[in-house]
């Protein structure tokens, strides 16, 4: 009875993960590329998905913040990524695919730091190669 139990408490733990998850297709547009630029203001190094959110500049000199989605912690950790690798205040060149709903939100499939003009890997679910 009590095996049955944790079996029971381990599944549903799962639960909250496996809803958060979603397919790039089913949020973001393949057709809809975008390259912005613009300084970062916060990063969320969380499951199922790594997301960082950018202040930038329109040509009237209105500030958007935009979010980006990245790949998992883990992903981006095998491929050289730590917490620190980008921060708030760093100013990045994001190339992304838009959301479907015009939102100022987007998958990242390329990140530079134009600082050093390193390119971060960015775990993009597209299935598109840079």
């Amino acid at each position: 009875m009590r095996s049955a139990k944790l079996t029971c408490l381990a599944a549903f733990s799962f639960i909250p993960a496996a809803l958060a998850h979603h397919s790039f297709s089913a949020e973001f547009d393949a057709n809809q590329a975008v390259t912005l630029t613009g300084t970062v203001t916060s990063v969320e190094w969380r499951s199922p998905h790594v997301w960082f959110y950018v202040d930038v500049k329109g040509d009237g000199g209105t500030v958007s913040n935009w979010g980006f989605e990245l790949g998992s912690p883990n992903l981006l950790l095998r491929n050289g990524w730590t917490p620190t690798s980008m921060k708030a205040g760093d100013i990045v060149k994001v190339d992304a695919y838009r959301a479907k709903n015009g939102s100022n939100r987007a998958n990242a499939h390329g990140v530079t730091l134009t600082a050093t003009g390193e390119t971060l890997f960015a775990g993009s679910s597209s299935g598109k190669d840079l």
